[in-house]
């Protein structure tokens, strides 16, 4: 499959302009195929050849200006342009497209609880050849009108304003000039709820079956968006800049969400069956204002080309997190972006495949599918928050609003960017950008205290690193009295590199670099800081802080400077004093997924695993009086998850609920059953009982998951089967190939999956290659044997990157998983 070059994509824009596309598609022609009939105006600038992508199932016929030309002509998804003389210009394209199973393209979708249908588009990065004829890069905008043929009974949205005609036909108003990839159709029989704000309309949307739990959410989620919405209209000078904004929650959506202008498609999973905590919800709230901040950040403005990804994510990601903070209910938002977020961009940026924040060249569209990472969403927003800390607010959107008005319905680029925001400045923001845009790796800061001769300290900060910092220094000192409660004495701003070391007066007992987590950079502690870390945590007053010192620790843990054990005891010894839900939950996240199952050995892992299990037990006591049902729910998901024999939650199931609550709703009684399925408790019947119980698409997912994690020769040959078996994996959609993946490897089970570790590397690079790079992806990251933490397993990673030949994504993906293996062994090696 060819993939467009930067220089193609530069040639091209050099060449033409596109007016507009004119789409018509009728989705009333079977399950497999639809029809797609596009009509595109352009001009070219000079006499030349140029092509255009498509994919389809039958190219049926192709006219340019009026002339036929051969549908044979299409090569490896390119339909040839040749002769073109300088001018205006007509193609008009009929043909059948097939419809996807794997999230990309026109995914097509049959709810199992009654058997309704729905299809949608995702067409970012370049899959707009699988829906429609494209000139297929960012910065050729274009209008486009758009009319969709739908079976009676359904309901079509799209980026403007749908109009039913009458008899099937849908007309959806033309857009301002957008790019190719944020074109989207969303067409089925929705459950929509409606409203409007400021004059214009708000909708949400989904399948039929949810619709119960998305209207007892509906008032919320509009509460959040009309909330970020009036407070982006605070900030930025333009508009709002589409004619409506509707939401559509859709089934197996590979991302969280896509910001395509007018109709926002999330995951359907935030359309909340099952109980959640109000750190989920603030999650949920904190992607709706993500995708908001795109109308402006990527929509309005787009990038030229895909090198400045970061354009886009990078501040959604940062105007995500703030506006959320600043405008909704869920204020403790940069709380949870620390301890999940943080380490995603930590973890990424210390790998080989590390690349800049803004790098200098992204080769082809392959290449830079594989910058959608913890770099460019949260490295950037972190090196966005420190770029306010250093500028100052007012000037930040001084610059960003003079990005807009000089770029609107066009593209931009790194320098017009910087260029925009020197116009609001005097600070040298240009060589602000080079350190902390174009470099990799992370800085590490340490702190040194010493004794001056008159009794008092000072400070100085080693920087591993080569990056500029403003940070906050909190100084905290201990109350004996009050149990391990620490108190915050100051915080003081520090520019580093210092100049001259920094006084701090008596000496605290615990000194924190980064408080307030301002900067992106690991900290370490001094010993006597540590100390007070280990034995008073909990002590800490403020959430935020908190979360940098977890932070600490796990990179700590992960550079092998901090024994897996200690961070064990560490969670054990403060978890069951600690009230944010964030926290909790990312701690015990990796406590469990890296401490226990990764890092120490297999003979430590029951000992670990007892650990958790009696710290989750000392939480579901601690709110018996039910007052934080969100910190409980989460000690019974983990409580479940690292259970070592089956009776409590056995006995858990079959009561339907934990003593003293919660009873067991869809989502915790499947992670029930996939537990007892692990420690070989239940059977076929049992999981065929359930399933008949609920019968949803989150059922059949379950029903995989637990019927992959049979410690059974046949279950085990099975799951691998539906997973990679040829003909039979087409039919297995993304999410239950992702479901049954996540069933399959237990480190419980090693002896009976060691036979299946050399096989995934020569299957998943099959499957790469015949389902294409939303499943090679999924491959990598989901189905990859990540308990195999041994010698002889990275070595066979290695030998498939060497000769394999993957494709792209799942190449990046297995690099960045023998990576994390080979930190594994380092860390249980000592």
């Amino acid at each position: 499959m060819s993939v467009l070059t930067r220089d193609e994509a530069q040639t091209r824009a050099q060449l033409l302009d596109v007016h507009g596309y004119s789409i018509e598609l009728d989705l009333t022609t079977g399950d497999e195929t639809f029809d797609s009939r596009t009509v595109i105006r352009f001009t070219t600038r000079a006499d030349a050849d140029t092509f255009i992508e498509i994919r389809p199932a039958e190219l049926r016929s192709v006219t340019l200006d009026g002339h036929p030309l051969d549908p044979g002509i299409l090569d490896d998804d390119r339909l040839p342009l040749k002769g073109l003389t300088a001018g205006e210009h007509e193609l008009r394209v009929d043909a059948a497209m097939r419809y996807s199973r794997t999230g990309e393209g026109m995914h097509r979708f049959t709810d199992p609880t009654d058997g309704e249908s729905y299809v949608y588009t995702q067409l970012a990065l370049d899959d707009c050849k699988l829906v429609f004829p494209a000139f297929d890069q960012p910065d050729l905008k274009a209008v486009f009108e758009l009319s969709v043929t739908a079976p009676e009974g359904w309901t079509v949205l799209a980026n403007g304003i749908t109009e039913h005609l009458g008899d099937g036909r849908w007309q959806a108003a033309p857009t301002p000039l957008i790019s190719t990839y944020l074109v989207a159709v969303a067409a089925g029989p929705w459950h929509s709820v409606r409203t409007e704000h400021r004059g214009l309309p708000f909708g949400l949307h989904c399948r039929r079956s949810l619709a119960p739990y998305l209207d007892a959410d509906a008032e919320e989620l509009f509460e959040v968006t009309r909330q970020c919405f009036d407070r982006f209209h605070e900030k930025f000078e333009e508009p709002y800049p589409f004619d409506s904004y509707d939401q559509a929650f859709v089934p197996e959506f590979n991302a969280g969400a896509m910001e395509n202008p007018g109709l926002v498609t999330f995951r359907d999973e935030f359309v909340y069956r099952s109980a959640v905590t109000k750190t989920e919800r603030q999650t949920r709230a904190m992607v709706i204002a993500h995708e908001m901040a795109h109308m402006w950040f990527g929509d309005l403005v787009t990038l030229r080309w895909w090198d400045d990804i970061w354009l886009n994510e990078s501040f959604a990601e940062y105007m995500g997190y703030q506006t959320c903070a600043e405008a909704t209910r869920f204020s403790d938002t940069w709380t949870d972006f620390g301890i999940v977020r943080k380490a995603w961009g930590y973890d990424a940026d210390q790998r080989p495949s590390t690349h800049p924040v803004a790098p200098e060249a992204v080769d082809d569209t392959a290449s830079a599918m594989l910058n959608f990472d913890g770099i460019s969403y949260a490295k950037g927003a972190s090196a966005l928050r420190q770029l306010v800390t250093w500028l100052g607010e007012k000037d930040f959107l001084a610059g960003i609003n003079t990005h807009f008005a000089r770029h609107r319905f066009g593209n931009a680029t790194l320098a017009d960017f910087i260029d925009s925001l020197a116009a609001a400045t005097e600070r040298d923001v240009h060589a602000w950008a080079d350190a902390w845009l174009r470099t990799t790796g992370v800085d590490t800061l340490t702190p040194a205290v010493t004794r001056g001769d008159n009794g008092t300290y000072t400070l100085t900060v080693d920087h591993a690193g080569s990056r500029t910092h403003r940070v906050r220094v909190g100084l905290y000192d201990l109350d004996l009295g009050d149990d391990g409660h620490l108190t915050l004495r100051e915080r003081l701003d520090l520019d580093i590199p210092q100049t001259a070391p920094q006084p701090i007066g008596k000496r605290p007992a615990l000194l924190l670099l980064n408080d307030g987590d301002l900067t992106y950079a690991k900290v370490r502690f001094d010993a006597e800081s540590f100390e007070t870390v280990r034995t008073s945590l909990a002590g800490l007053p403020d959430p935020l802080t908190r979360a940098v010192v977890w932070n600490a620790l796990r990179d700590a843990v992960r550079d092998g400077e901090l024994p897996a054990t200690a961070y064990l005891e560490a969670a054990r010894a403060h978890l069951p004093r600690e009230t944010d839900l964030a926290i909790v939950q990312g701690v015990l996240g990796f406590a469990g997924a890296q401490v226990a199952d990764r890092y120490l050995a297999p003979e430590q892992r029951p000992a670990a695993l007892t650990t958790l299990s009696s710290l989750c037990r000392d939480l579901i006591r601690r709110t018996e009086d039910g007052d934080n049902p969100g910190l409980r729910l989460i000690a019974v998901r983990h409580f479940i998850d690292v259970a070592a024999h089956p009776d409590t939650i056995a006995a858990w199931l079959a009561d339907g609920t934990v003593p003293g609550g919660p009873e067991l709703d869809p989502d915790l009684r499947w992670r029930v059953l996939a537990r007892l399925a692990v420690l070989g408790a239940v059977d076929e019947a049992a999981i065929a009982a359930e399933l008949e119980r609920d019968p949803s698409a989150t059922g059949q997912e379950g029903a995989a998951r637990c019927r992959a994690a049979l410690p059974d020769e046949e279950a085990k040959a099975r799951a691998w089967d539906a997973m990679f078996g040829g003909d039979s994996s087409a039919d297995l959609s993304n999410y239950l190939f992702i479901a049954t993946a996540h069933g399959f490897w237990q480190p419980e089970q090693a002896d009976l999956l060691r036979q299946y570790v050399p096989r995934f590397y020569q299957d998943a690079v099959a499957l790469g290659g015949r389902r294409g790079p939303a499943m090679a992806d999924a491959a990598g990251r989901h189905a990859f044997p990540v308990h195999a933490v041994d010698a002889e397993a990275l070595a066979l990673g290695e030998d498939c990157l060497r000769d394999g030949e993957p494709v792209p994504a799942l190449r990046r993906r297995l690099a960045d998983q023998l990576d994390d293996l080979a930190r594994a062994l380092k860390v249980r090696e000592g």
